[in-house]
């Protein structure tokens, strides 16, 4: 079974909450978006594994070329909203507004028509369901916003991928690869999840989610594998989940890329799609 591989392209001061790293720093703050991708771009080549990218439309507007490279590579491209704002905070209007926006990004920087969309922080969830007609008016078929774990989301949704009917049309909502551990829904696909855990570990769940018939569904930002990322002062919280065990995490991803089947989102589901 073909897994989906997804990053989250971003820069590493990308955010949401905290005030001293709003957009009206962004300028100031050194860009390592470029070199990241560029190592991820390689890291997945010789692996031979094909991702989804959802890029930033505030990253398109001002590296246009990586949009081109990531096309050039083999992978594909998605949504990942224009400011970076989480969902339910925006509410409606704006979060068709910014969405438009990074639409519009993505065009200009030569990416073809855009059909998957993810929010920052897995933001869509009880709070902001009404992003899902307004994603299926813009033309989003596939969603990978609405993560199954408590703090973002809930242990509630569901694990594999299901249909969202909405006013404007289907979409098909693709959820991040969990594990129950310790009495809890961990992030076991993304993270710290993914971060702390041993690659074998990791594969073992992907088998688990594929014998289940389901694809498991991993995702990656750029500045994780930074091999000297910036740091700043965070929240304790925000500091765990932003720097938890990022040493090494190149080496333990490339174990995992090589031990499972990974392509695009749309590839990873499309026995769910044509049911």
């Amino acid at each position: 079974m073909i897994n989906a591989l997804t990053v989250d392209v971003e820069e590493w001061f990308h955010i949401c909450g905290v005030r001293d790293l709003g957009p009206s720093r962004w300028g100031e703050l050194p860009s390592r978006v470029e070199p990241t991708t560029r190592r991820l771009l390689d890291l997945f080549g010789r692996a031979g594994a094909r991702a989804t990218f959802f890029v930033l439309g505030w990253v398109a507007e001002r590296h246009p070329h990586l949009v081109d490279e990531i096309t050039g590579a083999g992978h594909t491209i998605g949504s990942h909203g224009y400011w970076h704002r989480r969902a339910y905070d925006l509410g409606e209007p704006a979060f068709a507004d910014d969405l438009a926006q990074s639409l519009r990004a993505l065009s200009a920087a030569g990416a073809p028509p855009i059909t998957a969309f993810r929010a920052p922080e897995w933001s869509i969830n009880q709070r902001s369901l009404w992003a899902l007609p307004v994603l299926a008016a813009h033309g989003i078929r596939l969603d990978a916003s609405m993560a199954p774990i408590r703090v973002v989301g809930s242990p509630a949704f569901p694990r594999q991928p299901y249909v969202h009917r909405t006013s404007g049309g289907p979409i098909l909502e693709v959820p991040p690869l969990v594990a129950d551990r310790f009495g809890q829904v961990m992030p076991m696909g993304w993270g710290w999840g993914l971060r702390m855990s041993a690659p074998r570990r990791v594969l073992d769940e992907i088998a688990r989610t594929n014998h289940a018939g389901s694809p498991a569904v991993l995702t990656i930002h750029p500045w994780e594998i930074d091999p000297n990322p910036p740091r700043v002062r965070l929240p304790a919280g925000l500091r765990f989940a932003h720097y938890f065990r990022l040493a090494g995490f190149a080496d333990r991803l490339r174990s995992i890329l090589e031990g499972a089947s990974f392509g695009p989102l749309h590839e990873a589901v499309a026995h769910v799609e044509s049911r």
